[in-house]
């Protein structure tokens, strides 16, 4: 991951500036630049070394009058490379986001970012005209905020929140699949609109599913810093690693984590790893860690959500391990997945519209939840996502298979996922077909047991009863909740906005009473946290 900050002529000091700069400083340790230019627009950015590690590769980027910086990664650069060497253009170094430049000065903003086969947040100024444009990828992988100087009123870019609250108003997230131009904001790309219900054979379906994710991963393997893989022994992260396994030559190194009780996760990521013959690293997480840790998390976050911030611990806690301990800056992911092929709850929808209905929802706002999790998790820790799950042209194609075939009615969730993969030897059949706990759930059940246990020797039920008073937006209605709440607002006060809301599982199927987000509370969870 990469971090920048844009001050839009926000008439600051440089000391003002560079303060706000080091609070995004662990998303890209390996250089800063900071540029002011001839319109008193600050380019500020923190550069983790991925692609050409060079300084040719050194942001932001400079041409003809325009300055861009890009927090991403373009995985079809080398044909949007071929095809403007066609239009007279000459490249310096290796960066993927160096055609980003060109590619605008030849196709405009709105064509250039529907050309982009890419995770990205970008930023560019036209000197020549004044005019800013910003933009960001369709799930939103790449973190965006916007707001606007205190002391000019003009709007300022910022990966994290946290660079922008000091000395913008009315920050926010920027959405995904919109780009920004002449002082308004323009959806490019509704990732979860499906213009085409696709029905096909089961046959199809799998053949479809399987070379799209196949692609999605090789893709995103060309880096020029070494990779790792989360593997946390379940269907998604599984798949991620078999395929990136069997396409390169040397074993991939593959980290899983757990409690040091009750953990899940670790047996079965075992066996993934030892049948794919990988560097399987296992890193055992304590009570102590995660209380130790809940604050520090919780700030990079930037959200007060209860499911996002139990899953993020052990991520957190994992990245912290292999950033101190390694010398990966790469780390391929597993999410996205559920979000498109369903959730436990997912089993109770009542029809395939209901499905489609939901599945929309959940891809719209991945951004403020598992999408958010993964990039600042990472970032933290100054490491890259990658989630081929989100790659466009598989996203599209999942998206428009007839949701009647998502259903499950094949007593098995994510059916086709699974199918998809069933006798190719890429996995033993008995991991593809295994039920799986979600990742907070997994760890082991011990960690949400201590955090709600902390929160109740904390908070009283009074505690609890004032929360509608104390908070009358997006109410704490859980003691755990009120402390992820109180935790958020002395970083964040009064932004609880950024987020939509609680990230739970659809009431209106598993009935009004389940107030948890964890899938243990529902009657369907089965051998899942076995």
């Amino acid at each position: 991951m990469c971090g920048f900050l844009f001050m839009g002529v926000a008439d600051l000091a440089d000391e003002e500036v560079i303060e706000s700069l080091e609070l995004i400083q662990h998303r890209g340790p390996d250089d800063a630049q900071f540029v002011r230019d001839a319109l008193g627009n600050d380019f500020c950015f923190q550069r983790l070394s991925i692609m050409d590690l060079s300084v040719l590769g050194r942001q932001p980027f400079e041409l003809n009058g325009k300055r861009l910086m890009c927090n991403g990664e373009v995985y079809n650069f080398t044909q949007l490379r071929k095809f403007l060497e066609t239009k007279g253009y000459h490249f310096t170094g290796n960066s993927d986001c160096e055609v980003l430049i060109p590619l605008f000065e030849t196709q405009g903003i709105e064509n250039m970012v529907k050309m982009l086969d890419a995770e990205f947040a970008l930023i560019l100024v036209d000197e020549n005209t004044n005019e800013v444009f910003a933009a960001r990828d369709p799930f939103g992988i790449r973190p965006l905020f916007y707001g606007y100087a205190k002391k000019t009123g003009k709007i300022c870019f910022a990966s994290e929140a946290k660079a922008l609250i000091k000395n913008c108003h009315d920050v926010a997230p920027f959405p995904p699949g919109y780009y920004y131009a002449a002082g308004e904001f323009h959806l490019y790309h509704d990732i979860s609109k499906v213009d085409v219900i696709v029905e096909e054979p089961l046959a199809e379906i799998s053949g479809h599913i399987r070379r799209k994710l196949e692609r999605a991963v090789k893709k995103r393997l060309h880096a020029d810093a070494p990779m790792g893989y989360l593997l946390s022994g379940g269907l998604d992260s599984s798949l991620v690693c078999a395929i990136a396994a069997r396409e390169l030559e040397q074993p991939i190194k593959t980290f899983a984590i757990g409690m040091e009780t009750d953990p899940i996760d670790l047996k079965y990521a075992k066996e993934v790893a030892d049948f794919l013959k990988s560097e399987h690293t296992e890193v055992i997480m304590t009570k102590e860690d995660v209380l130790e840790n809940l604050r520090e998390v919780i700030y990079h976050l930037e959200t007060w959500d209860i499911t996002t911030i139990r899953a993020s611990i052990g991520m957190y806690m994992i990245c912290k391990y292999i950033h101190e301990n390694t010398e990966l800056k790469v780390l391929m992911t597993g999410e996205v997945s559920d979000e498109m092929f369903g959730y436990k709850y997912t089993d109770f929808a009542p029809s395939a519209s209901e499905f489609q209905m939901e599945a929309a929802k959940r891809v719209r706002e991945l951004y403020m939840y598992d999408v958010l999790r993964a990039d600042r998790c990472l970032a933290a820790n100054s490491l890259e996502a990658r989630v081929p799950f989100a790659d466009l042209d598989f996203a599209k194609y999942v998206m428009s298979i007839n949701p009647e075939r998502k259903l499950n009615t094949y007593n098995k969730g994510k059916y086709l996922l699974r199918h998809a993969f069933e006798g190719t030897e890429l996995l033993p059949d008995e991991i593809l077909f295994r039920e799986k706990a979600a990742f907070s759930d997994a760890v082991g059940h011990s960690m949400v047991d201590y955090l709600k246990a902390y929160a109740e020797e904390k908070y009283s039920d009074e505690d609890l009863a004032q929360a509608p008073i104390k908070y009358p937006t997006h109410t704490p209605f859980t003691k755990e909740s009120l402390m992820y709440r109180d935790i958020f607002e002395e970083f964040y006060p009064g932004y609880d906005g950024w987020i939509k809301d609680f990230w739970m599982p659809n009431k209106a199927w598993v009935g009004e009473e389940v107030n948890d987000p964890s899938a243990r509370v529902l009657s369907n969870y089965g051998e899942s946290g076995k």
